[in-house]
């Protein structure tokens, strides 16, 4: 992992990374408390379609979960998102913001692919991030992903043991994610998910599936009327409330 840069603003430190991922360069960026020393929890952020790992509410979650636990928080960008964006995934993006991002065949063989290189890169990020002394290898590990955070984090929760407990959502099982079904059976940490009651690109009913389907046997699902990017700012406040009951708070 090469620091690329790194600043601090009120308390937070953040570092901007490069990670090498099988051939892949992997940019990403860690936030922790400004002097932070020995370890501490760690969330791992898993950004939106069409998004990055700076977009607004991964900054403002990463910024809150860093001032009032202590945690570290890091984000990566997923293949073809961000500083890996190619012309090829531009023209992409605005054809699926043109249709309202409707599932189509070669979509999903696209996301599908991406899913499991992003499986492999958040594990390689997980193994570089604790061999950092203010992180280190004893803590608890929190994921939070909505819609392509979560179809990119499911599968990723599934396969890592290192995770403690996760937040979910905007996600369903629709034509082209119904092989998200086998993950989530996978995955039995404690969860919370979330749900629009207009998501424009998913029925309730199909988010309800796949809830049904997680493994868990302590999990939650917020429902909350508005559509697929309308998930209500109060919230966080119930993120946060998840994640010190799951892996408390740091004190260094």
């Amino acid at each position: 992992m090469k620091t690329i840069e790194e600043i601090t603003e009120h308390g937070v430190t953040e570092r901007r990374f490069q990670l090498e991922v099988d051939g892949e360069t992997v940019p990403g960026i860690l936030w922790t408390p400004e002097h932070a020393q020995g370890p501490r929890p760690l969330v791992l952020q898993g950004h939106g379609g069409t998004q990055h790992k700076r977009v607004p509410n991964v900054l403002s979650l990463a910024r809150r979960l860093v001032r009032h636990s202590g945690y570290a928080v890091a984000a990566i960008d997923a293949p073809g998102h961000g500083d890996r964006m190619t012309d090829e995934d531009r023209e992409h993006n605005r054809a699926i913001r043109r249709d309202g991002g409707a599932m189509t065949e070669e979509r999903r063989k696209r996301l599908t692919e991406r899913g499991r290189r992003a499986t492999g890169e958040w594990k390689a990020t997980l193994d570089a991030l604790q061999r950092r002394d203010e992180i280190g290898d004893s803590g608890p590990v929190g994921y939070w992903g909505v819609s392509m955070g979560s179809a990119f984090g499911i599968p990723f929760v599934a396969a890592e043991p290192r995770i403690t407990c996760a937040i979910f959502g905007l996600a369903a099982l629709t034509m082209g994610r119904e092989a998200l079904a086998s993950s989530a059976e996978k995955i039995e940490v404690p969860l919370l998910f979330m749900n629009q009651l207009n998501d424009e690109l998913m029925t309730p009913d199909s988010a309800l599936a796949l809830f049904v389907a997680f493994g868990s046997k302590e999990k939650t699902m917020h429902i909350n009327p508005g559509p697929h990017m309308g998930i209500p700012g109060f919230e966080v406040e119930h993120y946060e409330t998840f994640y010190a009951r799951h892996m408390g708070t740091a004190t260094s």
